[in-house]
């Protein structure tokens, strides 16, 4: 049946949901037409700076239908003209003619945007209309993970980087702590009772789910308010484009103070979080019939809107992760009603955007308690996110959410962290197939990734999916990426691309990947290596003697030098599990001799890596320290950013509560924490055997955690934030050296284990599972 629905799928040409909400039709732009015209002449001047005068914009609702985005591109006798039904539609247009007429490509790792000296004709006017009605951005987490110490000048790239993308749909979080402030104080809070509830600045996202409180604070005033500062920017930036920012509401969590200051509300303690105890989690949750909840939710709302105006739409998530006291229909009903009314309260027009990542949580989530919760609010005004429907797309389970509008994400990323890793087929397809549910409610795409900076080719591939008429073939497509991402044509880098997209890249719905890798994980002999493969290995090497080769064509490409360093990082991230192997082999035979050559090759490996990625910027360490401390004012501040982005990578937590959830490849920190873990492990094994004794894995935490993990998170050591030495000569002497290791015939047994697994056809575990594994 499935296959009968692709089949169907590839025929059709033009795909739109099947559902039109009406209640979602005042979620559009303000903006005047002119003054979004001009926020992307300003974009295209910034990408492009003196050839921008080359193109024309136009902004013109009605070249296109209601409630989509649509772009217009022809040539003119002055250049290229674009009109656009939002300032969003336009960039997209402009986008669109940079990558397929002038084979360009902006990304993070940066951009390929050389014009050729005259502008590629149009020959025939190109109009394209997105399949949905948003394309949305972000996940809760990205503002921490990713976006925690940005300043303006970088939050001005990556909007520009939305409105390229066709992103109409951002959340937009910043700044909310300071609303939270006025509105607590105002009911007779203090600033103490806040100080205990707020998190540190690496570390709100979870303190606004209610998952934690305090923990790497007490947040700063200055910070609150330059926060403040900034999300003004943000927003004006955001809506100057015709984007629709989506705001914060309340979600029920208070400060533990609560009980002071209205002894007679009613309150439930909610459980720990994970790991951390009764000072930091057990967050007081309002009752949803305490009429101060409606009084908060709706001062909150009125609070915000006079400070940052309103486009009518708002995320929050009473239950991320957190299991709800009662399995009783009636209270989850309560709880979204109560919920919604705070924002109805303010916003008659409010429009509920919720996470579905909860309802991952089957042995809770059963179907009546889903529907008791995403009912409980009028049809057409919740959307929401399916999280990770890449790789769980829950809506089929649940009736595409019994008629609440949802958006198609991919979530793919956890943490931030930097495995290369991908599932195409899946996102290739999936969209198409969620357009075509039967009674879907699908009204857009969304990307959701807990941390960006990775894996570049997924986010372009799946953005994509906004505009495009049905799944693309893989490997034409991947020909043009190269082309773009270069400038240049290169058969090497093709051929290293075709081997990424057909093995790394393209995960099998088996394989539901976490981001763990070994090198960046606390140490320990029993981990499951097969974890970390799902692809033959010999594909991503034979792509890095491609990329090698092409380097002698693309050795001026800023992001051709970012992929071979990822390639390269990503090549000896596998090596290593060849020697983590040896090492446990030997600690099982009680081989001491093996188990320090194995642990010494480790470490080398550990020192080639940090060597590597200083070679390139977007692997530095250096770069997130200095941007926290770039918000202190004075040195004890400095102390306390430092503090948090430190530990939000490494020990998340102040004894390691989820340590290596967030972990990075950069240089400064594979040198100084990863490395010396792992030889305080091989160490550590050593004695293990001398003494006759057996693992532990308490013994070993405590005593790793005080000896190497501690004391990292607490220097004030300043890392480079400029690279040094040459990413592609350094990954050619690394090649020389490892490359005839991967002979061996470990890897080939290796990818062999893991392929009989993934063809037992086992259903897989839930990502919700994995991590709540992972945290436990």
């Amino acid at each position: 049946m499935m296959q009968l629905l692709i089949a169907f799928i590839f025929l059709t040409v033009s795909v739109n949901a099947l559902v039109e909400f009406p209640e979602l039709s005042h979620l559009k732009s303000k903006t005047s037409p002119k003054v979004q015209a001009q926020a992307v002449k300003d974009l295209i001047q910034r990408l492009i700076n003196n050839r921008s005068s080359e193109f024309e914009v136009y902004i013109d609702e009605s070249i296109g239908p209601k409630n989509r985005n649509t772009f217009q591109l022809s040539s003119t006798e002055n250049g290229i003209q674009i009109i656009g039904t939002s300032g969003v539609a336009a960039s997209m247009g402009f986008y669109y003619y940079l990558k397929y007429y002038c084979n360009g490509q902006r990304t993070w790792a940066g951009q390929q945007t050389e014009l050729p000296p005259l502008l590629p004709v149009i020959t025939k006017p190109v109009k394209v209309t997105t399949n949905d009605q948003f394309s949305y951005y972000q996940n809760v987490c990205t503002s921490s993970y990713t976006m925690a110490f940005w300043n303006w000048d970088r939050w001005e790239k990556e909007i520009d980087w939305m409105a390229l993308q066709g992103i109409n749909l951002p959340l937009a979080f910043v700044g909310q702590e300071a609303i939270f402030q006025r509105v607590y104080l105002s009911l007779g809070f203090t600033q103490a009772d806040l100080d205990a509830h707020f998190g540190g600045p690496a570390f709100l996202a979870w303190a606004r789910m209610g998952n934690i409180q305090g923990w790497g604070g007490p947040l700063p005033q200055m910070w609150i308010t330059n926060k403040l500062v900034l999300q003004h920017k943000i927003l004006a930036r955001m809506r100057s484009l015709g984007m629709i920012p989506v705001l914060p509401a309340f979600a029920g969590h208070v400060p533990k103070a609560i009980t002071r200051v209205f002894p007679n509300a009613t309150v439930t303690r909610l459980s720990n979080w994970n790991s951390f105890n009764d000072t930091y989690s057990g967050l007081y949750l309002l009752d949803f019939q305490d009429p101060l909840f409606l009084k908060i939710g709706q001062a909150f709302i009125e609070a915000q809107s006079n400070e940052y105006g309103t486009d009518h739409i708002y995320n929050t998530d009473t239950f991320n992760e957190m299991t709800p006291t009662s399995s009783d229909p009636s209270y989850i009903r309560a709880a979204g009603q109560t919920v919604f009314n705070g924002m109805l309260a303010a916003d008659p027009q409010a429009v509920w955007l919720m996470q579905g990542w909860l309802f991952g949580d089957e042995s809770y989530w059963k179907p009546e308690l889903v529907k008791a919760l995403v009912t409980s609010v009028p049809q057409g005004r919740m959307i929401i996110l399916d999280l990770a429907t890449e790789t769980n797309p829950i809506y089929q389970r649940l009736e595409s959410y019994y008629g609440q509008p949802f958006i198609w994400c991919m979530l793919h990323n956890f943490g931030g962290t930097m495995e290369l890793y991908g599932a195409v087929d899946q996102i290739n397809k999936g969209p198409f197939i969620g357009r075509q549910f039967p009674n879907s409610t699908m009204v857009g795409i969304g990307i959701t990734p807990e941390g960006i900076h990775q894996n570049e080719v997924m986010y372009e591939f799946m953005l994509e999916n906004s505009w495009q008429s049905q799944p693309r073939d893989v490997n034409d497509w991947i020909v043009k990426y190269a082309r773009q991402r270069y400038g240049a044509d290169s058969p090497s880098a093709i051929a290293a691309w075709k081997l990424l997209m057909k093995g790394i890249y393209n995960a099998p719905t088996s394989i539901r990947d976490f981001d763990h890798v070994l090198i960046t994980i606390r140490p320990t002999p029993t981990y499951d290596i097969k974890s970390d493969v799902w692809f033959d290995p010999e594909d991503l090497f034979s792509a890095w003697d491609n990329l090698l080769n092409a380097s002698f064509d693309l050795n001026g490409s800023e992001l051709f030098l970012y992929d071979i360093t990822d390639v390269t990082r990503n090549s000896l991230q596998i090596i290593a599990l060849q020697f983590y192997s040896a090492m446990v082999t030997a600690f099982q035979k009680k081989d001491i001799p093996t188990v320090k050559e194995a642990g010494q090759n480790i470490t080398n490996l550990l020192a080639d890596l940090d060597h590597l990625l200083s070679s390139n910027e977007r692997f530095l360490l250096g770069p997130w320290i200095a941007d926290a401390r770039s918000w202190a004012t004075d040195d004890n501040e400095s102390k306390l950013y430092e503090y948090n982005a430190r530990n939000q990578i490494t020990l998340w937590g102040p004894t390691g509560e989820i340590h290596d959830y967030a972990s990075k490849q950069w240089a400064g920190v594979v040198a100084d924490y990863y490395k010396p873990r792992w030889q305080f492990f091989t160490n550590w094994l050593v004695q293990l055997i001398q003494n006759g004794s057996q693992w532990d894995f308490y013994i070993f935490g405590e005593k790793i955690l005080s000896t190497v993990e501690i004391p990292w998170n607490i220097q004030r050591y300043q890392y480079p934030t400029t690279p040094t030495g040459n990413s592609i000569a350094i990954s050619k002497s690394y090649h020389d050296k490892y490359r005839p290791l991967t002979k061996d015939p470990f890897f080939r047994k290796l990818w062999g284990r893991q392929l009989k697994k993934q063809q037992l056809k086992q259903t897989p575990e839930s990502l919700y599972d994995r991590k709540m594994k992972f945290f436990q």
